[in-house]
């Protein structure tokens, strides 16, 4: 078994500042797949501070766009970048070294099923994530302006 590209690489909990850091770092050659699903950087505008906020999220693909599940482990509320979307739908993503300007919108209902098939198909436990919490895990779509 290899070294783990940079320290905690296998660590579930990492998705954090370490792992932005080093994935913007070397252009996603480090950090771009975690835990054996594909990742992206989600740039979003704080709702409440106006400063751009960066995280590392487990992505999949429909077409163009890209699709990321707002589950926050299936806590009761929102995860923050998600209300962030909400505020304001114009977002930026990295994926490896690419950037892209993206607009959100929330998969709707009859969408969804489909789309959380496609995410489900890259990471399980969004399944479980459900179960946990009476909240609906929204489906989000980032579509390429």
């Amino acid at each position: 078994m290899s070294e783990p590209d940079f320290p905690g690489q296998h660590d579930y909990s990492l998705l954090g500042e370490n792992h932005v850091r080093a994935y913007r770092e070397s252009g996603g050659e480090v950090g771009y797949m975690w835990n054996g699903a594909p990742t992206l950087l989600l740039t979003t505008v704080g709702r409440r501070s106006g400063r751009p906020r960066t995280i590392a999220i487990i992505y999949g693909r429909d077409g163009n766009d890209h699709l990321l599940i707002a589950s926050r482990g299936g806590a009761p509320k929102h995860p923050h970048w998600y209300l962030n979307l909400q505020a304001n739908p114009e977002a930026e993503i990295q994926v490896k070294s690419e950037i892209i300007q993206v607009t959100a919108h929330t998969a709707a209902e009859a969408e969804k099923p489909r789309l959380w098939k496609i995410m489900t198909g890259i990471w399980p436990n969004y399944d479980v994530y459900q179960e946990r919490t009476d909240r609906i895990i929204p489906v989000v779509v980032l579509r390429p302006r």
